[in-house]
């Protein structure tokens, strides 16, 4: 069984017994089946270029993270991951902030990382590339000389190509796509935008639905919808904490209902839209009064993004405004959190709430939305309030599907899952809870390994990315002089390759210990 190499912007810490999200710990589970390299950034910022990464061994697994400049923080990571591809994949082109600088270090962040993870790649490891911080990253890997198998999967949306052709360097982006072997996406639907872009701008040739030949190559594309750990969180579920088990009871006593969202605090979510929904429901249905609260957890993110300072003023405006004008003493019908909450609260809030709003503006997928579903009572279940344009609402679609922009229909939509039958409640529940069981994570990792198991990948010609560069020393995107540093185990190859590696002018290979 071949080694798997993931390579994702941030590395899990595999000496936890258990991970704090549903992905991490598939992704463990899998490496540890396995064996193999966890590569990412290790969330430090330094004045000067890092030469070295720093390597772990956990078990059969390496654990390898690097550190980057200051700079490259704030013109790849805030900038070109999170000021421009971020709002551009969301289809928020009014948020986009593009500067050539930005681009300039997405290119040299994935160079550089490309020269430190190559040297612990041997022969015939499978390669997973995961999301938008890395999309060169197969480009940068070949141009070393790297032959194996590569995947990618982009966790959040694909956008159509007339948004996508917004960025000036969108025809690069593409392209440094289909230097990968597979490539995943969460729906049937970003999976069309992309292939609607390659026949509108005729960039290769789309062979049928799940295949495109370029340059030479075959390149597998296909929807993998990611799931959730269903048992290991209804589970989780089912152990409510004692704080959060004295909150239920004094609410049932109070026979008041729980509404709950929970969301990174991003722009993307939708979080003002539902705030409003939630105003206009007690406006519009005055018998809820002291009946109904909403609990909203948003811990914060991206924080050095301007974006995200003005949405959290927003929601604490609107929080105090509604709370204002509706608030009794002995009832605050709006609870805004912005901080993190553990992963196993979260689980039993969502058992003792009656509605889960999930109301992104976009989004890839969602895992909230199934999470919700999971940690419901059988018996007794609470009713997901679902955004159509959420990933999950593809085939979630027992769950009541709003258009988050319209506040109104939402607001009508929470009524209508507040007042829901049992009998309709149980049964919409069912079939959600079926679909989760069916689509969990271990389905979405054995279906994607699958793929790139059997792909082309050695058979492939190497690739090459033939869109210009922003200035002529970018080319080949290659880590610059010095920066080629790794220190691979005895066992390790560089990279599997029918020739010897090619490095920059002047760059000695990396030395074996």
């Amino acid at each position: 069984m071949s080694r798997l190499v993931i390579l994702s912007n941030r590395v899990a810490d595999l000496r936890k017994t258990s991970q704090s999200g549903g992905l991490a710990v598939g992704l463990a589970d899998a490496l540890r089946q396995r064996g193999g390299v966890w590569f990412g950034w290790d969330g430090e910022t330094l004045q000067t270029q890092p030469r070295e990464a720093t390597v772990e061994q956990v078990g059969n697994v390496r654990m390898i993270s690097a550190a980057m400049t200051v700079e490259d923080y704030m013109n790849y990571y805030v900038g070109y991951a999170n000021s421009v591809l971020w709002p551009l994949f969301h289809y928020r082109l009014d948020l986009v902030d593009f500067h050539a600088p930005y681009f300039d270090a997405y290119q040299r962040v994935n160079a550089n990382f490309a020269g430190l993870i190559a040297p612990y790649l041997q022969d015939d490891d499978l390669i997973w590339v995961h999301d938008y911080h890395f999309i060169p990253m197969a480009n940068c890997l070949r141009r070393l000389g790297c032959r194996q198998r590569m995947g990618f999967f982009l966790h959040i949306p694909f956008p159509p190509p007339d948004l996508l052709a917004a960025s000036p360097n969108h025809r690069y982006l593409v392209e440094a796509l289909l230097d990968y072997d597979v490539l995943g996406f969460q729906t049937t639907a970003d999976t069309i935008n992309f292939r609607h872009y390659l026949e509108e701008w005729g960039v290769g040739e789309v062979l049928d639905e799940r295949t495109i030949r370029y340059k030479g190559r075959t390149i597998a594309i296909d929807r993998y919808p990611i799931g959730i750990d269903v048992e290991s969180f209804r589970d989780m579920a089912r152990n409510a904490p004692d704080d959060v088990r004295i909150d239920s009871a004094r609410r049932e006593k109070l026979g008041r209902k729980q509404i709950i969202g929970v969301d990174r605090l991003d722009y993307s979510k939708g979080l003002p839209d539902r705030f409003q929904a939630f105003g206009k429901l007690l406006a519009q249905h005055p018998e809820l009064e002291k009946q109904v609260t909403f609990l909203q957890v948003a811990p914060p993110t991206r924080e050095d993004v301007n974006a995200y300072s003005d949405i959290r003023d927003e929601l604490e405006g609107l929080t105090g405004s509604i709370n204002g004008r509706f608030s009794d003493f002995n009832w605050t019908p709006l609870r805004y959190i912005h901080r993190p909450v553990p992963r196993e609260t979260l689980a039993a809030l969502f058992r003792a709430s009656h509605v889960g709003l999930v109301t992104p503006l976009r989004d890839g997928m969602n895992l909230v939305a199934k999470e919700f579903v999971a940690a419901q009572d059988d018996e007794d279940p609470g009713v997901l309030v679902l955004s159509q344009f959420a990933g999950a609402a593809e085939d979630m679609t027992e769950a009541l599907i709003v258009n988050p922009y319209d506040t109104d229909t939402m607001a009508e939509a929470i009524h209508q899952a507040l007042v829901m039958p049992l009998e309709e409640r149980k049964a919409r529940h069912k079939a959600l809870l079926d679909h989760i069981l069916h689509q969990d994570t271990q389905r979405w990792l054995a279906t994607f390994l699958n793929d790139l198991e059997t792909s082309g990948g050695h058979t492939n010609p190497p690739p090459t990315v033939s869109s210009p560069p922003t200035r002529p020393d970018q080319r080949d995107c290659i880590p610059s002089a010095g920066r080629l540093s790794g220190r691979p185990s005895a066992q390790g190859a560089l990279c599997a390759a029918t020739s010897s590696p090619v490095f920059p002018a002047g760059v000695n290979g990396p030395r074996a210990e």
